[in-house]
């Protein structure tokens, strides 16, 4: 079984088919870059390039960087435009992709539910917590594979600031940081202040850095929790937006 997912980010949106009995893509994504400044109606055009791309015409999966309510609200907007609040997303989604039926969901959960399904969360019991970072951070929370929605832990307070502006990919980037310096001294203090709050068995790292594990993981120390690389990578978000459509 094929479903579309798209996942919305803050510097690209990016989509495929996903083939739902492999949890993997189907054919290779296609990305278009985020509109600046990141509006609903310059992302829902963004949204259809990426789906007319392929000539879908079936249901839509599509991720949101924020709270999302009933599948449809958006409830906030931390790194697209303010504009995006209370916004319905799913019928304005639906009436640029000409009816197609869509269904909207926070970035970080799909790709959680998709880990958890697929990836590196596949039968793990207990308190496991997937992180993305990126533009900024997202989180998904699950206690015995049930998903705790909207999370957003990417906005804890951590050195007096939110913690997605210290220890994000972006922020290594625009402060010009080495793998090592950004996940010994950021990325590890975000983590202690998430492990003492959640006592998780598990972390499970997504987002774009994800492919370069290597880079970063083996400098984070002191955490008691298990700590792993994201299995499907930066394809997690389209594959659980592509589940949730599915209704899975």
């Amino acid at each position: 079984m094929q479903i579309f997912g798209v996942d919305i980010g803050g510097s690209g949106i990016k989509g495929a088919p996903v083939d739902l009995d492999k949890g993997d893509l189907a054919q290779e994504r296609h990305k278009v870059l985020t509109p600046q400044p990141a509006t609903p109606d310059g992302v829902a055009d963004g949204v259809k390039q990426v789906v007319d791309h392929f000539g879908w015409t079936g249901p839509v999966g599509v991720t949101f960087p924020g709270v999302v309510t009933d599948g449809a609200t958006i409830r906030t907007a931390a790194n697209v435009d303010d504009s995006w609040i209370d916004t319905d997303a799913r019928a304005l989604l639906g009436e640029r992709l000409g009816g197609l039926p869509v269904t909207v969901v926070n970035d970080a959960d799909a790709a959680g539910v998709a880990e958890m399904h697929f990836g590196a969360g596949r039968g793990r019991r207990g308190t496991v917590i997937l992180l993305t970072f990126g533009t900024g951070i997202g989180s998904a929370v699950f206690a015995d594979g049930v998903l705790l929605p909207n999370t957003e832990l990417g906005h804890l307070e951590l050195d007096g600031h939110d913690a997605e502006k210290r220890a994000s990919s972006k922020a290594r980037e625009d402060h010009d940081m080495s793998w090592e310096h950004w996940a010994s001294h950021r990325v590890r203090k975000y983590l202690a202040h998430v492990e003492m709050l959640f006592s998780p068995d598990l972390f499970i790292i997504g987002g774009g850095v994800s492919r370069k594990s290597h880079k970063f993981l083996p400098h984070i120390e002191g955490i008691k929790a298990e700590i792993v690389p994201a299995q499907l990578q930066n394809n997690a978000g389209i594959v659980g937006a592509a589940m949730r459509a599915a209704g899975r």
